[in-house]
């Protein structure tokens, strides 16, 4: 197994996002209290092969680390840019692999060394636009041809609660769906058309609707989205295979 994480090959091109879409002083505060419940719906991985290169973007503590693990998985890792968070993710699972991200969204990984990236409620912590296009277009660099990208993400939601907030707060922030918690975090909701313009880069293999607990306690609608980075079309059948080797042709 190789060492984590990898060394990089040059330097990368990703730009950083900036600290409100980054929040570390949040998630350093937050990171022995709160609970993440976004399931994982393990029949969207039967055809991954158990030996896979799986990174998990925004890994918490290791929540869903830890469910892929006793899913039989085993080449496992896992990147937060919240020291707090891996520090408790170590402790909760001392045989894995987890590292701080210091310039966010860019990743020590080399292009198309990843076989899945798991993000999970992690576009609901990056308020800008522009981080979101940042992050999506980092994790499709690190993507083998063929690979696969596992979101899931809350929506917009209809409640007044929510509907007021998103009012309150889309002068000061630009963009309706973006709030702040009143323990002091900036979060946003989406229209599930954000999600097929944010991963215009990749086809879309499958979707279900959750209904997922809020890290604060709140009962919210969420997305889930199996999309794959498309393969090269090559008129040769070994390369399009070796292209991605790890995972099942959907």
């Amino acid at each position: 197994m190789a060492a984590w994480p990898p060394s990089p090959k040059r330097p990368w091109e990703a730009s950083t996002v900036s600290d409100l879409d980054s929040q570390t002083a949040y998630w350093d505060a937050a990171a022995t209290t709160k609970r993440f419940t976004h399931p994982l719906h393990t029949p969207w991985l039967d055809n991954v092969e158990r030996s896979a290169a799986i990174l998990d973007y925004g890994c918490g503590y290791g929540r869903t680390l830890d469910a892929l693990e006793h899913q039989g998985f085993d080449n496992l890792s896992g990147v937060d840019t919240s020291p707090g968070m891996i520090t408790r993710a170590r402790s909760l699972h001392p045989a894995m692999r987890f590292a701080v991200l210091d310039t966010p969204p860019t990743l020590a990984c080399p292009d198309a060394s990843i076989d899945v990236v798991v993000l999970f409620a992690v576009l609901t912590c990056i308020p800008s636009d522009d981080a979101q296009r940042l992050l999506i277009g980092e994790l499709h660099r690190v993507l083998k041809p063929g690979a696969l990208l596992y979101l899931s993400d809350l929506l917009l939601q209809d409640d007044q609660r929510n509907r007021d907030r998103y009012a309150r707060f889309a002068e000061p922030y630009g963009t309706y769906g973006v709030f702040e918690t009143g323990d002091g975090a900036v979060c946003r909701h989406h229209p599930s058309s954000w999600f097929t313009s944010l991963l215009a880069g990749f086809e879309t293999i499958g979707t279900r609707r959750t209904t997922v607990t809020t890290m604060n306690g709140n009962t919210s609608a969420g997305l889930q989205i199996l999309a794959r980075k498309p393969a090269p079309t090559s008129p040769d059948p070994s390369t399009d295979a070796a292209a991605g080797q790890h995972i099942h042709r959907y």
